[in-house]
């Protein structure tokens, strides 16, 4: 799998389990918020409803009281008695003592005069025959009228029964205390913005409103029928949003109104939403969190997974390979020592001819010698490459000694200590000076370090550093040999070739692409392992490690 496709897989994997995770979360907390919402809403509404049906009842309460005790004074006494103002007077002060709800007593005749009074105001004598009261009164018997203003100039509304006293007509009229009544509806304000109020038939304020209208104002409000009982809900009404209640009273075509600041009353809903939200984005954030932390994990571990599969693979490869070389090599090793030995013996006995024979006379007697050399020359050279292949063919066992690293490093750079000076390349060592000594194959070792060292001075051609250190693990019981150049380093689809056997990046005759090969096959024998890392112009680094094995250990 390309990155890509670990990137849609991580995709998938976050969106499906997100909206298994989320979906019925926000299900769940928006039908809870709405069942909540709703019952939270009813109860306010139902709170408000019994409110304003309270206050209806006190106030129906109120007028009953008052009317009940005009009556029984009107129908206990003769308009003679209550004529005579001194009597009027303690009649008054008895119904105070019960109630101070009454601001003023009057007696007025059946042609509207006023022929009697009792109150702080300058009324007795005034004519009522053409005030719309007295008409109500005379037709309907028992009247409480609006608020109005009258000779008194000032806000009031009155309480009238009438009398038929044989063939006599007369009213008692008693004037309400408009701040008793007032206090009344006000009582039902609830909050910093509530408000209630009572309005007539004609929308004309018979109370002062908390905040805007003033008493006898007329106000905006829609024209409600008369109905039996309470209704509930939220509406504007001149220019203010609110939640009301409005409600008739019994005895009088009055309006009561409660309003209620619904942003007052859903203050704990609003909480409860913001706290919804509060736990519900942290239950998000903790979900997202999760969900991105295991897929990366399981990502992560696939990636892991397939890494070593893909590594499995190329070792597989690799050891077949090697196999499939061992078997080839031993096959053109043997091969090729017979004509070599052959050859090698023809040579000698051609050598045996040169110095028995008189043949120093010649003309062509130096190019006899030379041939002779180099034929043998070249079939040592072919040699050691057979050797080399049954060596890797044949897969010996290491020797078991113990071997000094460093020791052996030493002796390698020796090696090499000349070519490297002609080359002009400095040879650098930085060795771990309590580097444990293990058990191990010296001289195989020291063909691999050879191997990597000629290698590094052959990409570098002229003018370089090598550096060579040691280091060791105490944990992990392990040594690490570091062989590092500055070379024109390795190009990555060469690196992942290196170590194929009869791969090479030099000219033809200048190497049979073993050495690596070789390497490789000897470390991985010798229990280790080897790892190279490379970028183009910076050089490249060989870094073998080694385990450290005891001399006493089998």
């Amino acid at each position: 799998m390309e990155q890509r496709d670990y990137t849609r897989l991580k995709l998938k994997i976050i969106t499906t389990t997100l909206s298994f995770s989320l979906v019925p979360l926000f299900v769940l907390g928006a039908t809870i918020f709405h069942q909540f919402s709703v019952s939270y809403k009813a109860r306010i509404e139902e709170g408000l409803k019994t409110l304003a049906e309270n206050r209806r009842n006190a106030v129906d309460l109120f007028f009953d009281e008052r009317v009940s005790q005009l009556n029984t004074l009107v129908h206990t006494h003769h308009l003679d008695q209550l004529k005579d103002e001194t009597y009027l007077s303690r009649a008054f002060t008895l119904m105070q003592t019960k109630s101070k709800s009454f601001v003023d007593l009057g007696i007025i005749d059946q042609d509207g005069n006023h022929v009697a009074y009792v109150g702080p105001y300058q009324l007795k004598g005034l004519n009522y025959g053409n005030e719309e009261w007295f008409h109500e009164t005379m037709l309907r018997g028992i009247f409480i009228s609006d608020v109005f203003m009258g000779f008194r100039k000032l806000p009031h509304f009155i309480i009238a029964i009438l009398r038929r006293e044989g063939d006599q007509n007369w009213i008692l009229r008693a004037t309400i205390d408009t701040d008793i009544f007032d206090g009344m509806v006000k009582a039902a304000q609830v909050g910093q913005k509530g408000d209630a109020f009572v309005l007539n038939k004609d929308n004309v304020l018979q109370t002062s409103r908390r905040f805007n209208g003033e008493l006898l104002e007329k106000i905006e409000f829609p024209k409600v029928q008369r109905f039996v009982g309470t209704q509930v809900g939220e509406r504007e009404i001149s220019g203010e949003w609110g939640l009301f209640a409005i409600t008739w009273f019994k005895n009088k075509e009055w309006l009561l109104v409660i309003k209620e600041d619904p942003r007052e009353n859903l203050t704990p809903l609003l909480w409860a939403r913001n706290l919804m939200f509060g736990v519900a984005g942290m239950g998000v954030l903790v979900i997202v969190a999760g969900t991105l932390f295991v897929t990366r994990a399981m990502v992560g571990q696939l990636i892991r997974a397939e890494r070593e599969k893909a590594n499995l693979d190329a070792g597989l490869v690799q050891s077949s390979k090697m196999a499939a070389l061992g078997k080839l090599a031993a096959g053109v090793a043997h091969e090729v020592n017979n004509p070599l030995a052959v050859i090698k013996e023809k040579v000698g006995w051609i050598k045996d001819l040169l110095s028995e024979e008189d043949l120093s006379k010649s003309e062509n007697f130096a190019e006899f010698e030379d041939a002779v050399a180099k034929i043998d020359y070249h079939v040592d050279r072919a040699k050691k490459v057979t050797h080399r292949l049954l060596g890797f063919a044949r897969r010996m066992e290491p020797l078991h000694e113990s071997v000094d690293i460093n020791r052996v490093l030493d002796e390698t750079i020796d090696f090499l200590k000349n070519e490297a000076h002609y080359r002009n390349i400095v040879l650098k060592t930085d060795y771990c000076p309590g580097l444990p000594q293990t058990t191990s194959d010296s001289a195989q070792l020291q063909q691999v370090f050879l191997n990597i060292l000629n290698n590094a001075i052959d990409a570098i051609g002229k003018d370089g550093t090598i550096s060579v250190s040691t280091s060791y693990d105490p944990k992990s019981r392990e040594m690490a040999i570091s062989l590092s150049d500055d070379g024109p380093g390795i190009p990555v689809e060469v690196l992942k070739k290196i170590f194929d056997p009869f791969f090479t990046t030099k000219e033809v005759g200048k190497g049979t692409g073993l050495g690596l090969a070789i390497s490789y096959s000897i470390v991985e024998k010798l229990g280790g392992r080897i790892l190279v890392a490379s970028e183009v112009g910076a050089g490249s680094t060989f870094t073998i490690y080694l385990p450290v094995i005891p001399a006493d250990t089998p």
